[in-house]
């Protein structure tokens, strides 16, 4: 009776991990595979698949447009980097005790809970060079009217500030959370040999937030490799495709050119660098944890 119960109890946590698993498996892991096998064909969605090989590849190497998607997300990847450490000067400025502060906190919550594609909406308007507030603003300054979503030099720019407002928000609520589970005996141990200001932020706070800035910048990487919305809702690629994304230009090929495998294909490579990126960071943060 006894060796049942034990064994019962080895079974346990594999039957309650196994729906999770399962869904994982059919949502997850079998669409990459998927994906992975339909980039070596050719089709168009309805018709038979013909198998090409690595021509899919090849051709994607020597398209100018994918070029241009790939430097658009090297953009989006490093001015989103932005986000984690403003939403943790936000996340500092916010974690006091004041009348009100709830109010001013549900404020900068805001961007995170609305739709991508609302936002998309509000930033258009606001580039707007007829009567958006942006061009009015620089106008005080003097300088003329600048249409930044019909520019090619500054739309992909202008929608990367668009995406920072929620991501900002994103980051702002991780480190909230962080700082309000630090571990109170260290900060006060910390007080007591003098440590504040940068000291305390530095040697004793940032440490114990290790976890928030792990999935900050995991989120955040992911974020900006994905890219599509904003994309979508505020230019479709344009100006002349000077605005696109590998997402975007993924969904371009598949579905307005009919050519699945060439779709599959440039989300292979775009799971590819999202791979090797968060495999890098997550070597370097157990690495840097060892030492």
């Amino acid at each position: 009776m006894q060796k049942l119960h034990s064994r019962q109890q080895q079974w346990m946590p594999a039957l309650f991990l196994a729906p999770a698993v399962i869904m994982f498996v059919v949502y997850v892991i079998f669409p990459i595979l998927q994906s992975i096998w339909l980039s070596f064909y050719e089709w168009d969605g309805i018709g038979e698949k013909t198998f090409v090989g690595l021509s899919n590849y090849v051709e994607l190497f020597d398209d100018y447009q994918f070029w241009v998607a790939l430097k658009n997300n090297l953009y989006w990847m490093v001015f989103f980097m932005l986000a984690p450490p403003i939403g943790l000067a936000i996340a500092l400025f916010l974690n006091q005790k004041v009348m009100g502060i709830r109010l001013v906190k549900s404020m900068f919550f805001f961007p995170f809970v609305i739709s991508q594609v609302v936002v998309g909406l509000v930033f258009s308007w606001f580039y707007d060079p007829s009567f958006g507030l942006f061009n009015k603003a620089i106008g005080l300054f003097g300088v003329e009217p600048v249409a930044v979503l019909s520019d090619e030099n500054w739309v992909t720019f202008g929608i990367i500030v668009a995406g920072l407002w929620p991501q900002i928000a994103y980051c702002m609520i991780l480190y909230l959370t962080g700082l309000n589970n630090l571990n109170p005996d260290q900060i006060e141990a910390a007080r007591l040999d003098g440590a504040h200001g940068w000291k305390m932020l530095r040697h004793v706070i940032l440490p114990q937030l290790k976890p928030a800035t792990f999935i900050a910048i995991v989120v955040t990487v992911i974020g900006a490799l994905r890219s599509f919305d904003l994309v979508a809702t505020m230019t479709s690629g344009g100006p002349f495709g000077s605005s696109s994304v590998l997402a975007y230009f993924m969904y371009e090929q598949s579905i307005f050119n009919y050519r699945a495998g060439y779709g599959a294909a440039i989300a292979t490579v775009l799971f590819l660098i999202m791979d090797i990126y968060i495999a890098y960071f997550l070597w370097r943060m157990l690495k840097s944890e060892k030492a």
